[in-house]
């Protein structure tokens, strides 16, 4: 068990937190969520002890060992791989190094024989025969090979570090495990392997994650900060939006009595344990949504962006067609070739690929590169509206964001500072922030401009490189049922499971080798097993 008494953290005159007081404990695991600058990340360092609070403490019990995923990726970069996942239990480790330095002495005494006994006690209570085996059996799980074991940190890429790092937060199954971001950087087939670990962890989770796939199959609690408070929830990520959703709905109706409401929050909840009973959630341990009082549902005040899509014209029968369509580096990298497909009304495609070839389509698409063979073709009807993954030359200019948001409007329309001051409203821009420079806008500022910038385009083709970069989850749930709403065409790609699941009817696979064209969802392109058959005969990535 860890718990925080009465912890108040404030810089200048901005608080954080104001006498929280929270526990976790058992084999529970909590996603703790909040508006992006809510202090998540904060709360995690002082539960880790990186950061003092101005008051009150954090009491972990005796004898319980908390394990934290770094985000130094340069800390152990002299260490050998296998060795800086043993080190995440440093109790172990020590004894490790010290026993090594005790054989090691060539005046080996009898009083250093009877030191290395009784280290050799203690590593074998903490099952320190099997360390490399464990830490070997985690790396693999995270997709890092055997011969890359023996290696330097700091010969791996960036990706890789972040799976080391990971295994030596997940080694020597610490009593409590704190992870910020986990799922970064990692693939599909390491996420479900995270998932299926810490659904079989006996002790306690607490992580925060935009994943909100990942918080739904890994989660039993839900801790929102607001208004610097914590408060807990029993259920996973989408019982707590669509019932503090409910909660919200219910209490705007003022005339609706207090039976009705309770009895329809009552059917909510039924009816949402009836499909988690379905979800690999419910096949672990994880089973709390029967246990729920309809009191704990409250409605949550958070703000979410109101992403509104016009299109100034339907599409016509011709929206998009690609024919033979390649394209290789200036250093002779081919990153996609032979590209056949035409986009059908009403199609919504996810690619799926590694980023760099994705984005290259994508930026060939927009006539920001030129292709190597082939060709592509829009409509006529077609008004086409890009968000590129990077969107840094966008942002240089010290125009406010009337200004900035003023230069996008569509055609011939003229919009005052009045209008655009309401629209950026609704994008969560309020009062005096709408005069605020553009370049010094945060990540997840600068994306919602970029949605406000096409949204002006009054597009009916809309191209999303990685939307949900920067985002926080209720930005991304704005945008994600925006785009199913949507009436026109949409090509995306995601590293986010839930926003491609719940967008794409259609998934286009693309590499150096051609490309792979299923009308499908992205849970069953993931869960088709001919399909895994044809990717390996093509070499697809």
């Amino acid at each position: 068990m860890i718990e925080a008494q009465n912890i108040s953290l404030q810089y200048g005159k901005r608080v954080l937190f104001d006498e929280v007081n929270i526990k976790f404990h058992g084999d529970n695991c909590y996603g703790v969520i909040g508006a992006n600058g809510a202090g998540k990340s904060t709360f995690l360092k002082i539960l880790s002890g990186d950061i003092s609070p101005n008051s009150g403490r954090v009491h972990l019990e005796p004898g319980k060992r908390m394990a934290v995923l770094s985000q130094d990726h340069y800390a152990f970069d002299e260490n050998k791989v296998l060795d800086t996942v043993i080190m995440g239990h440093k109790e172990l480790w020590k004894i490790m190094v010290e026993k090594d330095a005790l054989y090691a002495k060539p005046d080996f005494s009898e009083e250093d024989g009877i030191k290395a006994s009784e280290l050799e006690a203690e590593f074998a209570e903490m099952e320190g025969w099997n360390a490399e085996s464990d830490a070997a059996t985690l790396l693999s799980g995270l997709g890092i090979s055997e011969a890359e074991h023996q290696h330097l940190m700091k010969d791996l890429s960036a990706n890789q570090k972040v799976r080391v790092l990971l295994a030596q937060a997940l080694f020597g199954n610490p009593d409590i495990l704190i992870l910020d971001e986990p799922t970064n950087d990692l693939d599909v087939k390491t996420i479900s392997w995270l998932e299926d670990f810490l659904l079989d962890f006996k002790n306690t989770v607490i992580v925060v994650s935009h994943d909100r796939h990942f918080l739904d199959t890994v989660c039993t609690h839900i801790v929102d900060i607001d208004f610097g408070k914590l408060t807990t929830f029993s259920g996973n990520y989408t019982f707590w939006y669509e019932s503090s959703q409910l909660a919200l709905r219910q209490r705007q109706s003022a005339n609706k009595k207090a039976e009705a409401k309770k009895k329809e929050l009552e059917e909510f909840i039924s009816r949402f344990s009836a499909n988690a009973a379905k979800s690999k959630q419910a096949t672990s341990r994880k089973k709390l949504l029967d246990k729920i009082n309809v009191d704990e549902i409250k409605p949550s005040s958070r703000r979410y962006p109101g992403i509104i899509w016009k299109m100034e014209r339907e599409v016509g029968n011709q929206i998009l067609k690609v024919d033979g369509l390649s394209y290789t580096t200036p250093d002779g990298e081919t990153l996609f070739s032979n590209l056949d497909f035409v986009l059908n009304k009403g199609d919504k495609v996810a690619f799926i690929g590694d980023p760099r070839i994705v984005t290259a389509f994508f930026e060939v698409l927009n006539g920001n590169l030129k292709p190597s063979s082939g060709s592509f073709e829009f409509g006529q009807t077609i008004q086409m509206a890009y968000l590129p993954t990077d969107h840094s030359d966008y942002f240089k200019t010290k125009k406010n964001l009337v200004d900035w948001l003023g230069q996008y409007i569509n055609g011939d329309q003229e919009k005052d500072e009045i209008f655009l001051r309401g629209f950026l409203g609704k994008m969560l821009f309020s009062g005096e922030e709408v005069l605020k420079s553009a370049e010094v806008l945060s990540g997840g500022e600068k994306m919602r401009c970029m949605i406000s910038k096409m949204i002006m385009a009054e597009a009916n083709v809309l191209i999303l490189d990685d939307p949900t970069n920067h985002l926080d989850l209720e930005s991304i749930t704005a945008l994600n049922n925006s785009l199913i709403d949507f009436k026109g065409n949409v090509l995306f790609t995601s590293h986010d499971h839930t926003f491609t699941q719940t967008v794409a009817n259609r998934i286009i696979e693309i590499g150096p080798s051609g490309m792979l064209d299923k009308l499908m969802s992205y849970n069953e392109y993931l869960e088709n097993g001919k399909i895994a058959e044809q990717r390996k005969e093509m070499q697809l990535s």
